[in-house]
This record gives structure tokens, sequence and C-alpha cells, in this order.
């Protein structure tokens, strides 16, 4: 499955014309959200709103609130209590953690536990990140943060970087 991550109406416009089911606004805005929700559910497809990014919308029950009223089908966020509060009103809920390193790693397991129905891990794809930097930049790249055996080290300095970093004695 795919899903259409979106900042403005003609690219909501193009994931309703598509296969995927679910559009996840990441710009969403008060003037906006009414007409998105219309949209979205004539084309049947499921509407999520980043309730962190929303502009004009109050990051509160009351926002979550004013969503829910709107038709919004559920809500990303990377605070615990968003989601919480959330789940109470019996909205769908995406948990968005940013994965850096092994510590990230731990607390994003503690954050989990709130109840959320999905969980978005952040980065999704390193290795297109080290591609995209290596093709723009002059200067060595060095990537760390989970590198947690041989074949992570492969594919790091196969995507361009010139070292990884990791505190795996193993693989020092």
């Amino acid at each position: 499955m795919v899903i259409a991550a979106i900042s403005n109406k003609d690219m909501l416009l193009k994931a309703c014309e598509s296969n995927c089911k679910i559009v996840f606004d990441l710009a969403p805005n008060i003037e906006q959200i009414e007409e998105y929700v219309e949209i979205c559910h004539k084309h049947n497809k499921t509407l999520f709103v980043h309730i962190d990014l929303a502009e004009g919308i109050g990051k509160d029950k009351y926002g979550l609130r004013f969503l829910k009223r709107l038709g919004v089908d559920g809500i990303i966020s990377t605070r615990a209590v968003m989601i919480k509060t959330a789940k109470e009103l019996e909205m769908k809920t995406v948990q968005r953690i940013f994965v850096l390193d092994s510590h990230s790693l731990r607390t994003a397991e503690t954050i989990v536990k709130n109840g959320a129905d999905m969980i978005e891990v952040m980065p999704g794809v390193i290795p297109v990140a080290i591609r995209e930097i290596h093709e723009n930049v002059d200067i060595p790249i060095i990537a760390g943060g989970l590198v947690r055996n041989k074949e992570d080290v492969r594919m790091i300095l196969e995507a361009g970087a010139v070292a990884a970093s990791t505190s795996e004695s193993d693989l020092w």
C-alpha cells in the first residue's frame, strides 16, 4: 500500500485520481480542511490531518473536536497527548516517530504504548537520502544511527557514504 502525502490542493486532486486509499495532509489549514474532507470522501479516500503542522487549528482537544466535526477521519502527530485525546474522541491515529539512533529507537518503543492505531517511522529510506546528498555535495558523507550489521554498512557505502559510524563494536 502507498499513502498519498500531500501539501496542496493539486496534490490532493491527483491523489484522489490514484489507487491510494489514504491521504495524509501534511500542510493543513483551517480554511481548506472542510473542502479536503469533502473531496476525499467523494473519492472514497480516508483523510488524516497532521495536527502538529495545522495552521489556524488549536493543538488541543478543541482543535481535535473541530476536525472530527468537519469529518476528518484521523490525525497524525508526534505528540502522545494528541494521540490519546484523538483516541478518546474515537478518531483514527498515526503516531509519527523519528528514529535517528539507538536511543531514539528505545524512546519510540515507549511512545507507541499510548494506543495509536498506526506508527509512521521516519525516515523511511536512508539510502535514498544518502544518494541524493552524495549527488549534490562535494564533501565526504558519514552515515550513523542504527547501523547494526555488515549489511547495513554495505548498503550505506553503496549509497555513496565514505563511512558508517556505529556503536556496534563487532563492526569496528
